[in-house]
């Protein structure tokens, strides 16, 4: 590119947000105000963590320096390395040159600040770590308290289908089928929650991906992991109101007022 030429290479997310299905080459955009015209289109990188990698835009250097930005310094120079095993012993040739031609001495080397993915990626990881560990937490406190408060539900409804139960019981409804069905009635209340709790989820999902920008994926695996576990958690909160369902008298459950 010539130097302060207005040109633009653009991501595949600004091409569909700016011109949709239209051929954007030889067309032009503007920046703060400046016209660009548009000379390619990157190729496409997809997602990284949290950001869109295909919605940046490149212009000549001494072009977004003098023309947009106003400056007349560099504020970052991204490098890229063959092989990783590399890193480290480029960044310190990097910070050796830059030293060298800012005559820095070598005691002050570390002014210069440079960071490598190694590093930055570890950083993502563990915040990612942690974060998954307190999101675990929150859904296990929420699981937990969403399972007894079936279970008092259903405790409740045991009590006030008492005679329904004795009436069951004296026309030939046997232990096991009174529990089967206090069993069955509770995992599908939480089946039907977890539907709703996975709709709520893909609306988000798709409210950040439209909205926000970023790059959002629904896992079947997870919609049918998360399905699954709600149906455990019926089974396991359900099974003591079930059995107290099964146990009860039939003699005794016809004279409950």
């Amino acid at each position: 590119m010539i130097a302060r030429e207005k040109v633009a290479l653009l991501g595949k997310s600004v091409v569909d947000t700016l011109f949709e299905k239209e051929y954007p080459i030889g067309k032009t955009i503007k920046i703060n105000r400046i016209s660009f015209k548009v000379i390619g289109v990157l190729p496409t990188k997809g997602s990284g963590g949290w950001r869109d990698l295909d919605d940046q835009i490149i212009i000549p250097l001494n072009t977004a320096m003098y023309r947009v930005f106003g400056n007349k310094y560099v504020e970052g120079i991204e490098v890229k390395v063959k092989d990783e095993n590399d890193m480290g012993l480029v960044q310190s040739e990097i910070q050796r040159l830059v030293a060298k031609r800012q005559d820095l001495p070598d005691d002050k080397k570390e002014l210069i600040e440079v960071r490598n993915s190694a590093e930055i990626q570890e950083a993502v990881s563990s915040t990612a770590d942690t974060f998954a560990w307190l999101l675990g937490s929150i859904a296990f406190i929420s699981l937990l308290v969403g399972g007894i408060g079936i279970m008092n539900i259903m405790l409740v409804s045991v009590t006030e289908r008492t005679r329904e139960i004795g009436i069951r019981k004296a026309i030939g409804a046997n232990n096991r089928d009174i529990l089967s069905q206090f069993i069955i009635e509770t995992v599908v209340i939480c089946i039907l929650g977890g539907v709703l709790g996975v709709l709520l989820g893909a609306a988000i999902t798709v409210a950040l991906s439209r909205f926000a920008g970023w790059s959002t994926k629904i896992s079947a695996f997870s919609v049918a992991l998360s399905l699954i576990f709600s149906g455990l958690i019926g089974l396991f909160f359900g099974l003591w109101p079930a059995r107290k369902a099964a146990r009860l008298n039939p003699i005794d459950a016809l004279r409950y007022e």
